[in-house]
């Protein structure tokens, strides 16, 4: 069975480019419609389809980050399928987040009164801004006469840049949406699982690959249960974001410096991304090694 799925998975028509047209397609004709029934003289118009494509992009750029990881974790051929179209996933989500800025662009050209007195907040509206550059630089550097022009690691540097931000921008979103905006949708909720589990899976293959280097070592009981406590604190963290989030903002924007930098640093104080820091530390502990003491052998005598 498993020989009949890596087979038809490695069809030409769900791989590289066809499966980019497969899904931007779809996506572009599902906007062209809904751009039909909405009103778009209006300001209220053009902020409803800002939303209505960016829900489109999101799966696309959770799938990117997790892909690879989900192979180390779980080698099979639909892990594998995914990994190896990573690229063309990346570029599906371009393709959303193009339509979402030609509609930013319509609501800032054409309707900035509405734009500025309902929608505009500067450091929302930087993170855009920074995503956007990063996409625009992972889009161009993702064909083989632009990539030769850079080295491995400028390469890397953008790329992975690139991708950790824009999953940042996309998570923290959906966070918000859910643990302090009242009233969140079911989309909601969805998509910051699937950001969250993205995520979760990079940190647990960090935490493989570092149980194989240290595959000589031993890590102590009390380590990895002090380590498996923190995952699981984490764990618990990433679903009550309710019951701490005003009492941590508070704490953490409490000195002046702190409450200034939340006015313009992307992300500050980084409320959406604690739970899966406290997971990352848990697994370092989890999987922190202790060396084992070299012990010296004598030199055989010669006779």
């Amino acid at each position: 069975m498993l020989t009949n799925l890596e087979t038809m998975l490695r069809h030409k028509a769900i791989n590289g480019w066809p499966l980019f047209l497969l899904f931007s397609i779809p996506i572009s004709g599902a906007v062209l419609i809904k751009m039909l029934a909405t009103d778009l003289s209006v300001g209220e118009g053009i902020a409803s389809m800002i939303g209505y494509s960016v829900r489109f992009a999101i799966p696309f750029i959770f799938l990117a980050i997790g892909a690879s990881s989900a192979y180390t974790l779980f080698p099979n051929p639909f892990t594998a399928w995914l990994a190896r179209n990573r690229r063309y996933i990346g570029l599906c989500f371009a393709i959303a987040m193009f339509w979402q800025a030609v509609f930013i662009f319509t609501m800032t050209t054409f309707f900035r009164d509405f734009y500025f007195a309902d929608v505009y907040y500067f450091r929302d509206e930087l993170e855009g801004s920074v995503g956007y550059v990063f996409l625009t630089c992972m889009v161009i550097t993702s064909f083989a006469f632009t990539r030769k022009r850079l080295g491995s690691q400028q390469w890397k540097y953008i790329q992975k840049g690139g991708v950790y931000f824009l999953w940042a921008y996309a998570f923290s979103v959906y966070w918000w949406n859910l643990y302090y905006y009242p009233n969140p949708e079911t989309i909601d909720s969805v998509f910051y699982w699937m950001g969250f589990t993205a995520f979760s899976l990079r940190i647990a293959a960090w935490g493989k690959k570092r149980n194989r280097q240290n595959d000589k070592s031993s890590t102590p009981i009390v380590v990895k249960a002090i380590g498996a406590a923190v995952v699981g604190f984490g764990l618990v963290a990433s679903a009550t974001g309710l019951l701490w989030q005003k009492s941590v903002t508070e704490f953490m924007t409490s000195a002046a410096w702190s409450a200034e930098l939340e006015l313009w640093l992307p992300f500050w104080p980084l409320e959406p991304f604690l739970p899966l820091l406290i997971i990352a530390l848990g697994t370092w502990f989890y999987t922190h090694a202790r060396r084992q003491k070299n012990i010296a052998v004598p030199r055989p005598s010669r006779i």
